[in-house]
């Protein structure tokens, strides 16, 4: 079967991608996937995306929209001729295809996602909902809507993810499947971590490509205020961060490098306080790493954090909840140490590239065969676009 996996690309799901290619090519022989990964924005899609100074504050400048219909007319542009050499597509996420509901129509298809924009748009550290985020608004969900309703299954990493796309979008169960996320663990067992970067200050690790959305800025900040002398900070990013005390930031790593394992082993607690994360693959890598982890109670995160088993969940935004959390943490070693081993413990048996690459393919089958099958029973004047809920073709009414 040929599959034509296009990747948003965005943050951690570069790093999904990978692990799935990995596995795709190693236990899937049946499968002969070709990637198409979105680019970082070009100059010209940056300038169409980007936000309008005063109607912006007011979010009334449809910037996330613009943003997600640039990438979507990259993604149009490349399929042009390409779709036709495949058998099935899997999109992720439904913002590549904005602009694709033909190919999704004609095409078997899946489209993955860890969240939605009725979702999103509330939830944008950089901008505040107002009172015209709900009207400015409803281009995005009118053009999700025609990408879920196009797409032959729509697969969700979460439970949080599904709950949207079924009752904010009215997708049926029949056509909507959970598929968690997951990464491939180390062949062994990781060795005992002594925690510290320093004999005498244990290390706390955050990662996240975009400081401010992940979460980054404010850890920063609790850091050089009230933990400096306590712990170790190191921070990996792609963004510039100022020098601080016992702060070490890191910014050349990438998907796959493996000096993040290395750092992730040497640490005591790995911290993410983002707000807007759907799931985060860079707390499943924290998990294997046999590390707790302190993060923000939101979307998918509390499906992968064991609330006071394999880490703590804080309010999203507060301070005193995240330094709390982190204090009490940094001040037991054996509750770390046992949260830790009960998140690696979770994550062998719940979040496994493997069991997901293998659910990711039964899904990609049963849409080919259902297409096919509605495709023969149409007979050859009419084949259906495939999936239960295709709207029917607009009619022109003449006025």
């Amino acid at each position: 079967m040929r599959v034509l996996f296009i990747n948003e690309n965005l943050g951690g799901h570069a790093t999904m991608h990978l692990h799935l290619r990995q596995v795709l090519r190693e236990e899937h022989p049946e499968i002969e996937a070709q990637f198409l990964d979105v680019p970082p924005p070009s100059l010209l899609r940056l300038a169409v995306g980007s936000r309008l100074p005063f109607l912006g504050r007011w979010d009334l400048d449809l910037q996330p929209l613009r943003l997600q219909l640039a990438t979507s007319a990259w993604v149009r542009s490349r399929l042009r001729g390409l779709e036709e050499r495949f058998d099935v597509i899997h999109a992720y996420t439904q913002n590549t295809m904005l602009l694709s509901t033909g190919t999704l129509r004609r095409k078997p298809s899946v489209v993955g996602l860890d969240t939605t924009n009725a979702r999103n748009a509330y939830m944008l550290p950089y901008r505040e909902p107002t009172r015209w985020t709900e009207p400015m608004l409803r281009p995005t969900l009118h053009l999700e809507t025609a990408v879920f309703r196009s797409a032959g299954a729509i697969v969700a990493k979460t439970d949080s993810a599904a709950a949207s796309v079924r009752d904010q979008y009215g997708v049926r169960d029949s056509r909507l499947q959970v598929v968690r996320p997951g990464i491939i663990p180390h062949a062994a067992d990781p060795p005992a971590a002594p925690g510290t970067l320093r004999r005498d200050l244990p290390r706390i690790v955050f990662v996240g490509a975009q400081m401010e959305r992940k979460g980054g800025s404010q850890l920063v900040a609790l850091h050089q205020r009230h933990l400096a002398d306590r712990c170790e900070l190191v921070v990996i990013t792609r963004e510039h961060v100022p020098r601080g005390r016992n702060l070490t930031v890191v910014n050349d790593i990438r998907p796959g490098d493996p000096r993040l394992w290395r750092i992730l082993r040497s640490s005591a607690l790995f911290a993410f306080p983002s707000r807007i994360d759907a799931f985060s693959i860079a707390v499943l890598e924290a998990m294997e790493a046999g590390l707790p982890v302190v993060a923000c109670a939101v979307n998918g995160v509390p499906e992968l954090v064991a609330d006071g088993q394999t880490g703590l969940l804080v309010a999203p935004g507060d301070d005193g909840g995240l330094l709390g959390a982190l204090s009490a943490l940094l001040d037991a070693p054996a509750r770390r140490a046992s949260m830790g081993a009960a998140g690696r413990a979770r994550l062998l048996k719940e979040f496994d590239a493997r069991r997901e690459a293998a659910e990711e393919v039964a899904v990609l089958h049963e849409v080919v065969a259902r297409h096919r099958a509605e495709g023969a029973a149409a007979g050859p004047a009419h084949r259906p676009a495939g999936g239960s809920l295709r709207p029917p073709p607009p009619r022109r009414v003449r006025t």
